[in-house]
């Protein structure tokens, strides 16, 4: 018996296959880009996820996908599709990085009790209707990732309450604020039916099963958000245990028993469970340091990781990685980056370490106004490709000042989703998920760094300093 999570990423499509003991058995996996056709915008054809998904299959072995017997979803939050009747795409899917709302915020008067960002799909979709008619004309329903992709193959259109509170048109619970899409002018019979994140969303069409190499029929759960699966997937089950991962962007993930008070810059949704959690989200980590190391021209990460962890770090030398604005704590979409305090004896190496500082330190800051809102976390799990380093962990736990434990379970997203097919069927049930945390790994102990914590000082100095020099910042 196996369990298959999906995962829709901003830049790949995960699948991972997991046995009825909780253990991954399979994995697979797809790329495709993100599309830019204007500066600030972010987008993709749902074609991409669809062949993306089909090819990803195709390379998991045939007796893992004759023995799938449900299939979960995770996907990342914030996001819209725009479907016609017929399940199509009307438009591209607009994507959590994208900026174009950043001007349209003002129906979001502060104080929220969760930030918005213009990459919400309340944002977006606001723009839409004030910018493309046609396309708000020919749209049915305004969905998220993974709720197209389980409609796609066979599965009720329908969300959760994980994906449903992070739109900025739902109340923390997930449940749809009425007044405030009628305020927008957004159609009430847009928004999906909510439904548990662990429950069965229909079964796989036979066009959708001969397309991805299963069985007709499989249960398909709802699914839920890629945080709250990631978070699943880890093993966080208790009150106050933490998660850090690191990807495209970054989200360090506190679990909650009882919904976290509001705080500025930081996010309290649902998980994928019962539980709530706390959340700080950065934009920019991976993306960030990818578009670091194509400016410097390392041809590889192994040479941009030597290069930078071999040079003596520059006391002068600042790296602000806000290159796509910033979320926790900042709450700044105007926000840009780049180096400050340059000097001609500083070369590719000093510039590349100083971006890994930079993003270590912008981790910092989420990670300090999550212990400024009362979660005094002094551990964290890790998960995400973005991690695997040795001696870019240690630079995170110094910086964080925090234990770092590596999770063993690599595709934390998509175990996951795979977790809540197991639930829909009955197979798991809550109380069983606390005996299905994987192993982790003790792999950096934070260290007195007397310099790093001067440089880390001086980066949240030119931060609040600059802040001001963007257009559009408070």
């Amino acid at each position: 018996m196996r369990f298959l999570g999906i995962d829709i990423g901003t830049g790949s499509l995960k699948l991972a296959t997991i046995d009825g003991d909780g253990r991954e058995c399979a994995v697979a996996s797809a790329a495709y880009a993100v599309e830019t056709p204007q500066p600030g915008w972010a987008q993709i054809h749902v074609e991409a996820w669809w062949r993306a998904l089909v090819d990803a299959a195709a390379r998991l072995p045939a007796e893992e996908r004759d023995a799938v017997r449900a299939i979960g979803f995770s996907g990342q939050m914030h996001s819209v599709v725009l479907t016609a009747d017929d399940g199509s795409a009307v438009r591209p899917a607009l994507l959590w990085p994208d900026t174009r709302a950043a001007g349209l915020l003002d129906a979001w008067p502060e104080p929220q009790p969760n930030p918005v960002a213009p990459g919400m799909a309340g944002p977006l979709l606001r723009w839409i209707v004030r910018n493309e008619p046609q396309s708000m004309a020919a749209t049915r329903w305004a969905l998220q990732p993974k709720d197209w992709v389980r409609a796609a193959l066979g599965g009720v259109v329908a969300t959760d309450p994980s994906d449903a509170c992070a739109t900025a048109l739902a109340d923390a619970s997930g449940a749809w604020d009425r007044r405030q899409i009628d305020a927008l002018g957004l159609p009430q019979e847009w928004f999906a039916p909510l439904s548990p994140s662990y429950a069965a969303g229909g079964t796989l069409s036979a066009e959708a099963a001969r397309a991805l190499g299963l069985r007709e029929g499989v249960v398909l759960a709802t699914g839920a958000g890629d945080t709250p699966c990631a978070a699943l997937g880890s093993g966080l089950a208790h009150d106050g245990d933490a998660l850090l991962t690191t990807g495209t962007g970054g989200q360090i993930v506190v679990l909650a028993t009882q919904a976290p008070q509001a705080a500025r810059g930081l996010h309290a949704y649902r998980a994928a469970t019962d539980h709530w959690y706390r959340m700080a989200a950065m934009q920019n980590v991976g993306v960030a340091l990818e578009a670091v190391r194509g400016w410097l021209s390392y041809a590889s990460w192994a040479d941009a990781y030597q290069d930078a962890f071999a040079a003596q770090p520059s006391a002068t030398l600042t790296f602000l990685p806000y290159l796509t604005g910033e979320r926790s704590p900042w709450m700044n979409p105007a926000a840009r980056g780049g180096w400050l305090g340059l000097a001609l004896n500083d070369s590719r190496a000093t510039m590349m370490r100083a971006a890994f500082e930079g993003v270590a330190f912008s981790l910092r800051a989420g990670l300090d106004a999550i212990r400024a809102s009362g979660a005094p976390v002094r551990s964290l799990r890790l998960a995400g490709g973005g991690s695997v380093d040795a001696r870019w962990r240690q630079l995170l736990a110094n910086a964080l000042d925090a234990e770092l434990h590596a999770v063993d379970c690599p595709n934390a997203a998509a175990r996951g989703a795979a977790m809540l097919g197991a639930l829909a069927i009955g197979h798991w049930h809550a109380a069983d998920l606390a005996a299905l945390t994987p192993a982790a790994t003790l792999v950096a102990s934070p260290q007195r760094d007397d310099a790093l914590a001067a440089r880390h000082a001086r980066f949240i100095d030119l931060y609040r300093r600059t802040e001001s020099w963007f257009p559009g910042s408070d």
